[in-house]
């Protein structure tokens, strides 16, 4: 999965679009279409290496348990296996897929009632990494420009995001967010995320890997392969 940013201070990079990498990119695009994401990602045909977890999740923060249930029905549906069904917790309401192409979806609100009818609204999405140093990510990406927004000691820390950014960046313990997931911690190859960036190619301390923004991808409705 690719995301690409913007600006070029501290104050205004954020994300500009998230990439996943998929094997199948004719069965990406219809699970992601059905599923009702499809406008806020790309994606691009990769055969890179990957078993077990990845090391990362997507968020989608919604209004009510309703609209957790739509997103999660749909989900399913659409081909989406589930690693925990949607539930009550002393935070709210929420439930985890995996996609067909392995990657995990966290479908959340902190909501515990609904205030009306279910909707297709999106509040916002969370690209969460897990990894091994909290404080020691997070101080790297202060040092490429990005900006704190929340900060937990060294177990979550979360960067502001644009106004016109559809993804925030968060980092979470790799151990932590896999047990949260309800996924053995395990895992080796490709995280199949790539972040596209202003400053040039790098990697962070955890292998996920910064690349220049604008490498082919396609929308889930892009009829032609990518170049």
């Amino acid at each position: 999965m690719v995301m690409a940013i913007t600006g070029s201070t501290a104050s205004d990079t954020s994300i500009a679009s998230v990439t996943i990498e998929v094997a199948d990119l004719d069965a990406a695009r219809r699970f992601y279409t059905g599923f009702g994401v499809d406008a806020y990602i790309l994606l691009r045909a990769s055969e890179a290496d990957s078993t077990g977890f990845r090391g990362f999740t997507l968020g989608l923060t919604v209004s009510q348990p309703a609209t957790v249930d739509s997103f999660f029905g749909a989900a399913v549906d659409a081909g989406a296996t589930v690693l925990k069904p949607a539930a009550k917790s002393l935070w709210g309401y929420g439930g985890v897929v995996r996609a067909p192409d392995g990657t995990i979806w966290k479908i959340a609100t902190s909501a515990k009632k609904d205030t009306g009818p279910a909707t297709r609204e999106i509040d916002e999405i969370v690209l969460l990494l897990g990894v091994e140093d909290v404080k020691a990510t997070k101080q790297f990406y202060v040092g490429r420009g990005l900006t704190v927004g929340k900060s937990f000691g060294g177990k979550y820390a979360e960067f502001t995001s644009g106004e016109s950014s559809p993804v925030k960046l968060a980092l979470y313990k790799r151990r932590g967010l896999a047990k949260d997931l309800g996924v053995p911690v395990d895992g080796s190859g490709s995280h199949r995320i790539v972040i596209g960036g202003v400053g040039g190619p790098f990697a962070d301390p955890d292998g996920f890997v910064w690349e220049a923004a604008g490498s082919p991808a396609v929308t889930p409705s892009t009829v032609s392969e990518p170049s």
